[in-house]
């Protein structure tokens, strides 16, 4: 992007008032023959990203800096922020709001949110979002616990393949409600839901059933197929992600008819940030409106037919009954949400798509080198988006501390975050790939993986 302040009408103008015919016209008095006409000898301008990533490639040569090439995700993924989001969120109107209870002096931070909602329901296909969730996790427990209050059903399906803390939190929050929560291991061959599986355990008792896409082994779940069976058995379908940036480039799932949508939003211009901050998505469709737990912005329009902004929903216990409330969300994740929104709105759809697609690219990419190595195995065989499972020789996690010493953060081993599967996942690492890394880091790491 140029950061020129005129328009080609605002020069036009002060050329006009200054009697001039055109810029170069200032330069007369300049005598010819002392004007370059060459282009300068300068490299070609770089985009932010680009200047960032040299930069920081200059400060590695450093004496005792080191350099990482880094392809650690598993829910939080080094993806570019870009340098607009950190500047606005920053501006105090922003930085130091409140819970908005009063409309009348919130109408900036009510705007953010409910511009937020809006785009993250364009992004889903959804009917309306809150902004109130912590994190994936969170978020995925309380579209489970609004599942509950939505059928009178006592049982849940969960994928085998949902990231294994999101099943963690999932059991915290639920079990003293959802009185049957049942884990379907994933296919063996593809790391896929496996249909079949869940077919067998839907029921009478049944109430939803809830997968990933992209799952925690990056595979990409034919949800058209899940959507049918879940209508054909009666059942609500929830869809949890870890990746919200895969949604530029797959097809979103309420194009699907999915009930419910849940998961981490930080892949939308948050940084890694050490863990947190993250932002919670939920998104529901709209018959589903008084169920949603947290808080909702609406517009309106005032007495003068200015448009407005105020929570239309807020329905924890603080505003209403206790034993009405839907949930004890007590947060309202606003400088997260207005982070998101800002890098949706930069980006645009197209943006979002060249991005998304930029990451599916480079992990092909990877994922062929690997497979023409013939050293290293890929041992799911279903599409992936930006995350893929590599099977090595021996333990990932000591080839992982071998990496470590070069200065590679190979990615997160299986064995690690599924110690009840059999051995085999000891020697699985789950790799992610963003449109930060370049041909040179696929190239290091494949190198790396094949010296294992």
């Amino acid at each position: 992007m140029r950061y020129l302040p005129n328009t080609e009408a605002d020069v036009r103008e002060m050329l006009a008032a200054i009697g001039v015919p055109s810029t170069d016209a200032l330069f007369a008095d300049i005598p010819e023959a002392a004007r370059t006409v060459e282009r300068l000898r300068l490299p070609e301008a770089l985009s932010e990203p680009e200047l960032l990533k040299t930069v920081a490639e200059l400060g590695a040569r450093n004496p005792g800096a080191t350099a990482r090439r880094s392809f650690l995700g598993a829910g939080a993924y080094d993806r570019y922020v870009p340098a607009a989001i950190d500047l606005l969120v920053s501006r105090g109107e922003f930085y130091t709001a409140y819970t908005p209870y009063q409309p009348e002096i919130s109408q900036g931070t009510l705007q953010a949110v409910f511009e937020y909602q809006s785009m993250v329901c364009g992004l889903l296909e959804m009917d309306l979002s809150n902004a109130s969730m912590y994190d994936g996790a969170s978020a995925l427990a309380e579209a489970v616990w609004m599942v509950r209050r939505l059928s009178r059903n006592p049982k849940v399906i969960l994928a085998g393949a949902l990231h294994p803390d999101y099943l963690r939190v999932v059991r915290t929050y639920c079990e003293p409600f959802v009185h049957d929560l049942v884990t379907v291991p994933p296919s063996d061959a593809t790391g896929q839901v496996d249909l079949e599986a869940v077919e067998r355990a839907l029921g009478p008792d049944t109430a939803a059933m809830v997968v990933q896409s992209p799952s925690f082994f990056g595979t990409v779940e034919d949800l058209e197929a899940l959507a049918a069976l879940a209508r054909s058995r009666g059942v609500l379908l929830v869809v949890a992600f870890t990746d919200a940036l895969a949604w530029g480039l797959l097809k979103p799932p309420g194009r699907y008819g999915v009930d419910i949508v849940a998961g981490e939003g930080q892949a939308l211009g948050l940084p890694l940030s050490f863990g947190g901050p993250y932002l919670g998505v939920l998104t529901a469709r709209g018959q589903y409106v008084r169920s949603m737990p947290g808080r909702m912005v609406g517009r309106t329009t005032d007495a003068r037919g200015e448009p407005g902004y105020v929570l239309t929903l807020s329905t924890r216990e603080q505003h209403i009954r206790r034993e009405r409330a839907t949930s004890n969300i007590c947060t309202n994740q606003g400088l997260c949400a207005l982070a998101s929104a800002i890098y949706l709105a930069l980006l645009g759809p197209q943006g979002l798509k060249r991005v998304a697609t930029a990451s599916h690219l480079l992990t092909e990419r990877l994922k062929a080198r690997l497979v023409a190595g013939g050293k290293v195995r890929l041992p799911l065989s279903a599409p992936t988006f930006s995350e893929v499972v590599v099977e090595l020789p021996r333990d990932a996690g000591a080839v992982v501390a071998d990496g470590l010493a070069e200065g590679l953060l190979a990615g997160h081993p299986l064995g690690d975050w599924a110690p009840e599967r059999p051995n085999a996942w000891q020697n699985r690492l789950l790799v992610a790939v963003t449109e930060k890394h370049s041909l040179a880091d696929l190239e290091a790491l494949a190198t790396f993986l094949e010296r294992q």
